[in-house]
């Protein structure tokens, strides 16, 4: 796929005016107001007139160039293969610059899992979980690749993606991911492993070319796309002015079905989600309740259901304190002679996938373990 030399060049002069951009993006109470200007009316931003003169003198042939040794595929908004969710925005970028197999960006129903950068524990499992059990039932995962939860999103999608990132009928899906900066840049720098996986298995997507760095407003601009490329958005965990509500307000704006997981009421992190609960969005418990948002009550198990566990009471008094927040050795127990036991009972717990030890020696319950 080739990209047509006007949306390159529109491409061009919105990373050329970004920090303009920055300015502008903060002046207006509605952010698609400026990526929907005419190219003259966004050039006029530089008074200098040097953005203008290049956009005038931009040269397509160096702009494909650029895109090939990324290994980037380009696709722009006049191509049939454009993903049509993207159209209905305001704002729909000229090109989307693809690390990845742009096939994955042609499947259907897809699912945003967004949330806060710094979730807690409980928001990073219920991401995972989702993303996991979404893309076993043949979902597609479109997240940010942000810190917390987006990119705990990922990592369960990543655990059912297919090897090769195929995906037919409602086998597993492939993951997308959507950057506020190049699609060829890791962001942040420590994800970059899970990029690469991205890469790999599904795509990675940015509306910006080759190498860019990204401003402040880009990651708002981001969320209008991962909003536009699914069919309902989930956010996970949020703080009251969280920006991945915003994802949520573009969902809204495209008349989209929007949920989010309810979480404690004594928890700043469950303040955006507790408050999107009450105002009409939809109650997300797990993958099923999202799939039957989606694809209605018929809808294909999240997973294959598991046979029940038989569970020893001891075990079981065991896992109530670890669900009440106690995660640690020396809250299960302050009895030095009960402590090999405990140990011992705690392995058994995680080998029967009912709780998972995280970084730091805390265990948490683990998702897939309810039944």
């Amino acid at each position: 796929m080739n990209a047509c030399d006007d949306c390159l060049r529109r491409t061009a002069l919105i990373a050329a005016l970004a920090p303009w951009l920055d300015v502008e993006w903060r002046r207006r109470s509605a952010p698609a107001g400026v990526l929907s200007l005419r190219d003259d009316a966004l050039a006029a931003l530089d008074r200098s007139g040097c953005v203008g003169r290049a956009h005038a003198a931009f040269a397509p042939a160096q702009a494909r160039e650029r895109i090939a040794a990324a290994g980037l595929t380009a696709v722009c908004r006049c191509h049939d293969r454009y993903p049509a969710g993207l159209l209905e925005l305001a704002d729909p970028p000229a090109v989307l610059h693809v690390a990845g197999r742009p096939a994955a960006l042609e499947q259907a129903d897809a699912v945003a899992i967004v949330g806060a950068r710094r979730g807690t524990t409980y928001g990073i499992e219920v991401a995972r979980a989702l993303g996991r059990g979404l893309t076993a039932a043949g979902v597609p995962v479109v997240s940010g690749m942000a810190m917390g939860v987006d990119s705990a999103a990922h990592v369960g999608a990543l655990e059912q993606a297919p090897p090769d990132g195929s995906s037919s009928g409602r086998g597993a899906a492939a993951p997308v991911a959507v950057l506020a900066g190049a699609a060829d840049v890791p962001y942040p720098a420590s994800r970059r492993r899970l990029h690469a996986q991205l890469v790999r298995r599904g795509c990675v997507v940015s509306e910006l070319p080759p190498g860019f760095t990204a401003y402040r407003w880009c990651f708002v601009a981001r969320n209008r796309l991962i909003a536009g490329l699914a069919a309902q958005t989930v956010v996970v965990e949020a703080t009251e002015r969280s920006g991945s509500l915003t994802t949520a307000d573009f969902a809204e704006q495209l008349g989209r079905p929007v949920g989010a997981v309810p979480g404690p009421v004594t928890s700043r992190f469950s303040a955006g989600t507790n408050g999107l609960l009450a105002a009409g969005a939809a109650v997300v418990r797990d993958s099923r309740d999202v799939l039957d948002q989606l694809l209605g009550p018929s809808a294909p198990p999240a997973e294959d259901p598991l046979p029940a566990v038989p569970i020893e009471p001891r075990l079981r008094r065991l896992l109530d304190a670890i669900e009440r927040g106690h995660g640690s050795l020396a809250e299960l127990t302050s009895d030095p002679d009960a402590t090999t036991r405990v140990l011992q009972d705690l392995t058994d717990l995680e080998l029967r996938g009912l709780v998972r030890r995280e970084f730091g020696g805390r265990y948490v319950r683990a998702l897939e373990g309810r039944r």
